[in-house]
């Protein structure tokens, strides 16, 4: 593991995420609620490398997702869009370059992302409001996603979740 990587895992305490895969820790979590259980707002930083493997499989929630980028190499966010259509948006640090800082993925998208190949990290966060619960995930399995946007096979083959992985555990 390189240096580098290892030092922002000890750092922000990053763990791997159940069922989507990414090096994450939750940063913040109101305590005001919006209803029982339901925080109005959460925010976490996640890491995507290589070694250790760290990548978002395909997986969509119920609100609207802002994804942030902090710092480290460019990566890509795969959205597979309900109406069929697809679209890779790159987050990353040079917005001569067409890198974004910030994306919003709308409720109901699926989303994957990962490093892209040649780049040691990328450090990024995403904020929800209302915020994070786990019963606003749904993993999208292989098989399904096949079947919706088969134009996107290879990277349905490379970040589907396993058929029996699709629920975040409570």
């Amino acid at each position: 593991m390189h240096p580098t990587i290892r030092t922002l895992i000890e750092r922000y305490r990053l763990e791997p995420l159940p069922v989507e895969g990414t090096l994450f820790a939750e940063t913040y979590r109101t305590p005001l609620e919006v209803g029982p259980g339901r925080p109005a707002g959460t925010a976490m930083i996640g890491l995507y490398c290589d070694d250790p493997p760290s990548h978002s499989l395909f997986h969509r929630l119920t609100l609207d997702e802002v994804w942030h980028f902090y710092s480290g190499d460019p990566f890509r966010l795969i959205l597979l869009h309900p109406d069929g259509s697809s679209e890779d948006v790159i987050l990353g640090p040079d917005p001569l370059q067409g890198h974004h800082s910030q994306h919003v993925v709308p409720a109901g998208v699926w989303q994957a992302g990962h490093l892209l190949p040649g780049g040691l990290y990328s450090l990024y966060g995403c904020t929800l409001a209302p915020g994070f619960t786990p019963d606003i995930f749904e993993g999208g399995a292989r098989k399904a996603l096949m079947a919706a946007y088969p134009l996107r096979r290879a990277d349905i083959e490379r970040f589907a979740c396993p058929e029996d992985e699709t629920l975040m555990p409570g």
